[in-house]
């Protein structure tokens, strides 16, 4: 019969008596268990940095010797966003050179990829700038700027540009769903309908595939044909079957 595997032993911060009274006094002025980490895990990522730029100065702060290399010049406060709030921190300044923790940032930050994912879902909702700040405030993210929500969102024209240019070659389609839609949009300082129109192709398979759109300014027939030839251009076959939805179905679409 074969013996129970023994657990392994997990690794455990301990605490002397002093380091315990100490959190036990900072659990004391916090408001709730959330502010409680923000100010642990600040204290412990300025301890590490404060470390690491004593490692570059080859002395300690306030400290003379000969094996001095460079000599720290105050520091400059960043609030970082973490999964428990914002931190803020004292990143050192060197008097010569630089000290960036660009590892520890990127490891502890909380604006990742599933964050921006969650910013640019609402954006692509309709949610407006501001309303998203303000729901990030109350996930604990309390300085994320407006500026800084359009930034994250500026991703997507990258994401939607790629997929406007992808190689249309692999998905042969048989028939084609083409329709327009109109919606109000800022163009510069005014707010404008333009048309967004779109083409759905039937496979050989009955699947329908998403191929492409495109904002117009109009529904005219040298619109449509920049906006076709551009999917063939992208590898779709010519003498394509097509279908207009829409009141104006048979009118100035090109065959």
């Amino acid at each position: 019969m074969k013996g129970k595997a023994m657990p392994q032993e997990e690794s455990v911060l301990r605490l002397s008596r002093d380091e315990a009274l100490e959190a036990a006094r900072l659990w004391q002025e916090c408001g709730d268990a959330r502010e409680f980490a923000c100010r642990v895990l600040g204290g412990v990522m300025n301890a590490l940095m404060d470390s690491e730029a004593q490692q570059m100065c080859g002395a300690g702060r306030n400290e003379r010797g000969g094996g001095r290399e460079n000599s720290r010049n105050g520091y400059r406060t960043r609030s970082l966003r973490t999964a428990v709030g914002d931190v803020e921190l004292e990143i050192p300044k060197l008097r010569h050179g630089t000290y960036y923790p660009e590892g520890m940032l990127a490891r502890w930050s909380r604006v990742d990829t599933s964050v921006a994912a969650i910013v640019q879902e609402m954006y692509v909702c309709g949610v407006s700038t501001r309303k998203v700040e303000r729901v990030a405030s109350k996930l604990g993210i309390s300085s994320l700027s407006s500026s800084e929500v359009s930034s994250l969102c500026s991703g997507l024209d990258a994401e939607v540009a790629e997929f406007r240019r992808r190689d249309l070659s692999g998905t042969p389609c048989c028939y084609l769903w083409l329709d327009a839609t109109y919606m109000s949009c800022r163009v510069g300082s005014s707010v404008v309908s333009q048309g967004v129109v779109t083409a759905i192709g039937l496979g050989a398979d009955g699947r329908k595939h998403f191929l492409g759109c495109d904002v117009v300014d109009t529904e005219s027939e040298d619109s449509w044909a920049a906006f076709l030839g551009g999917l063939r251009e992208r590898g779709q076959a010519r003498g394509l079957q097509g279908r207009r939805q829409g009141p104006r179905a048979r009118r100035g679409l090109p065959g």
